[in-house]
């Protein structure tokens, strides 16, 4: 399984999760714990979707500082096929899926502010001030 990483402990419990369905098919969703909410999902108590489709199994999880970078990070993926959603799934293999995730989706997701003279620098789309 992917996303177990530093990197998404460190953040503040805000995250985006995938769980291959017994029938195959993926459920992406948004959680503050995901383990009590996978555990919720083969409970059946979880979304609709899965109730049918259980026992579900975590494939990958990411951590954001923000409840909106993961609700972000969850409308993006979701909007893929199938086909991308496993490659993506695939680099999560190797790549903590944080960084999957924002080099995938213009997330506007920073992992350190560009600071100059102590003030925060603001840049365009194009990366110039």
């Amino acid at each position: 399984m992917s996303g177990d990483s530093e990197k998404s402990s460190e953040k503040t419990g805000y995250f985006m999760y995938v769980v291959r369905c017994s029938d195959g098919t993926f459920y992406t969703g948004y959680a503050t714990d995901v383990e009590r909410r996978v555990a919720t999902h083969n409970a059946g108590a979880g979304a609709k979707y899965t109730r049918t489709r259980r026992p579900v199994e975590l494939v990958a999880h990411a951590g954001f500082a923000t409840k909106h970078e993961a609700l972000s990070a969850e409308y993006h993926f979701k909007r893929l096929g199938r086909a991308d959603k496993d490659a993506l799934l695939a680099k999560a293999q190797l790549t903590p899926f944080e960084d999957v995730l924002a080099q995938a989706f213009d997330l506007g997701i920073k992992s350190e502010e560009a600071t100059h003279g102590g003030e925060k620098r603001h840049e365009g789309p194009d990366g110039k001030r």
